[in-house]
């Protein structure tokens, strides 16, 4: 193993290494909290609360049934379709109690891409929002979907609340309400679990190609969780968090914040929408959390809301930031009203997701992901996968207890990820500080080549966005007989002051060299993002 520079940078109270086979499985973490707190409030969401003891018996209601319905047994694979509902974190720990595999999709998928991920994964039982049934619905006979459970925003809280109407081409299936009262006080047959034993089939983003599912076991999901809480243990205080989900948990990210603060029984405010975003200052302005996740345009988002300012913070310790990069500039307008930074991480579906994160003792904004986390080693290769030396831009490689298997039934793809020695290739550019600290640089396929130079979109999007008129930048590669290709700026408009396209150019004269210039300028009323706030460049070419 190559020396680890960043090992000396880690304050006293952060081990170097954890033990992944601390807990058997997540499972195994979410029982400590219900032992421990089974009282506190576990989830939040419109207006309405459940204890950890109430979930773990719902879940367990919700695994008794399908066991005995559905004769669902360990290693079979069930689709989870939802936004950040009470149904969510009741259908991921009843999955767990019988074994079975959770394969995480996006509610608001296609019919196409729903197609791919359920015969990839080879799902025959689906639980899905209501919304989302007619996506289901156009293709349900070209999968091996046997049971459908469907699941309005109230399901499992006990409340009624209007839900859209399920696709009246349905075919059988069931609400979620008449499965749980059909069971109630059921407890499902005990399964033993493992490390080993597989818990999500989490879908990359398919940009090159077809999406795969990473292979996430029990030990990958234990041992980000115990990397995480090791590391920000001042944001770990067991019964004593608040956690905001406004990522949703069919993300990893938003996904492994959930398991990591409900394994220390945490209470977790429920974000169906945050793209709503009255809706959602409304919900967190008077809860008094302490940690929030969330993207840079989601946190962009929040600190132009008006209302922002008369958020409690009282309580509040944390906003970790990931899945695309986050700008200087929405971390100082977060500072302006916080008093602290936002803390950027890394990682990957393939990785648990996290892989690299900043110190909370951070009192400046370091434009970099900070720190590789306990018991990982990351290095940057260079095109013939030599390492490379600090500050040389190279491909990021990781190795360590949460990073996957491998992908679902794909041995080739699987083999061209991982180097001769076993380290994940990321497929992100990223150079090393002197400390040990990693900076991504860019994904390796948005790299634009100008002349001959590399032009990484995150370095101008960041300079354009530091223009109080401009509320988001995307940067794409554009065709060009002279230079290869030419940088070409999408931005939508703040509000604060007129957007001219010429000062844009400007500024970016005076703060960047020549040829990382744009060329060309693109109003929009907003940029395409993903369901999680990642810009969608591949929408933009």
């Amino acid at each position: 193993m190559q020396q680890q520079p960043w090992l000396q940078h880690y304050p006293e109270n952060v081990p170097h290494t954890i033990n992944p086979d601390e807990f058997s499985s997540v499972q195994a973490l979410f029982k400590q909290a219900v032992d421990n707190f089974p009282d506190h409030v576990a989830l939040e969401c419109f207006g309405l609360t459940l204890t950890y003891q109430q979930l773990d018996t719902v879940s367990n209601t919700l695994a008794a049934a399908m066991q005995k319905e559905f004769g669902i047994t360990k290693g079979d694979r069930v689709a989870v379709m939802l936004p950040n509902l009470f149904a969510y974190p009741i259908s991921l720990l009843a999955i767990l109690k019988t074994g079975a595999i959770q394969v995480n999709v996006n509610p608001l998928y296609t019919p196409r891409e729903l197609e791919h991920q359920l015969n990839d994964s080879g799902a025959e039982h689906i639980i899905i929002y209501t919304g989302s049934t007619p996506a289901l619905a156009e293709i349900r006979e070209k999968t091996s979907i046997r049971n459908v459970v469907t699941v309005g925003p109230g399901d499992g809280s006990g409340a009624d609340i209007p839900a859209p109407p399920i696709a009246e081409n349905l075919g059988d299936h069931i609400r979620l309400t008449d499965l749980l009262t059909r069971h109630e006080g059921e407890k499902p047959a005990v399964v033993e679990l493992n490390g080993d034993d597989v818990l999500f089939l989490q879908y990359t983003g398919g940009t090159t190609g077809p999406s795969k599912g990473a292979t996430l076991t029990h030990r990958n999901l234990v041992a980000n969780t115990l990397q995480f809480k090791a590391f920000v243990p001042d944001a770990n205080e067991p019964g004593k968090e608040c956690v905001v989900l406004s990522l949703p948990m069919y993300h990893i990210f938003g996904l492994m914040i959930y398991v990591a603060y409900a394994a220390i029984g945490a209470k977790a405010i429920l974000i169906p929408n945050p793209r709503d975003m009255d809706a959602y200052i409304g919900a967190i302005k008077n809860a008094g959390f302490s940690v929030i996740g969330g993207v840079n345009t989601l946190f962009a988002g929040m600190t132009m809301h008006p209302e922002f300012k008369n958020v409690d913070f009282s309580r509040y310790k944390v906003a970790f930031g990931g899945g695309s990069k986050i700008f200087a500039s929405t971390s100082e307008r977060w500072h302006e009203i916080t008093g602290s930074h936002i803390i950027e991480g890394f990682g990957l579906s393939e990785t648990a997701p996290i892989l690299t994160l900043n110190l909370m003792s951070n009192n400046e904004f370091t434009g970099t992901v900070g720190y590789p986390v306990p018991s990982t080693d990351v290095k940057v290769l260079g095109a013939d996968d030599q390492p490379l030396p600090p500050g040389e831009p190279g491909e990021i490689c990781a190795k360590g207890p949460q990073v996957m298997k491998g992908y679902w039934n794909r041995e080739q793809a699987t083999a061209e990820v991982f180097t001769p020695d076993g380290y994940f290739r990321t497929g992100d550019i990223a150079v090393m500080h002197e400390d040990g600290k990693f900076e991504i640089v860019d994904r390796k396929k948005d790299m634009l080549i100008v002349s001959g130079f590399n032009v990484y979109p995150n370095e101008v999007e960041g300079v354009v966005c530091e223009l109080d008129s401009v509320a988001e930048a995307a940067v794409v590669g554009a065709p060009d007989d002279k230079t290869g290709e030419r940088v070409k700026l999408f931005v939508s408009a703040s509000g604060k002051g007129e957007l001219d396209e010429d000062a844009i150019i400007a500024h970016c004269r005076a703060n960047l060299a020549a040829y990382k210039v744009p060329r060309e300028v693109v109003v929009l009323d907003e940029i395409p993002k993903s369901n999680v706030g990642k810009i969608l460049r591949r929408n933009l070419r």
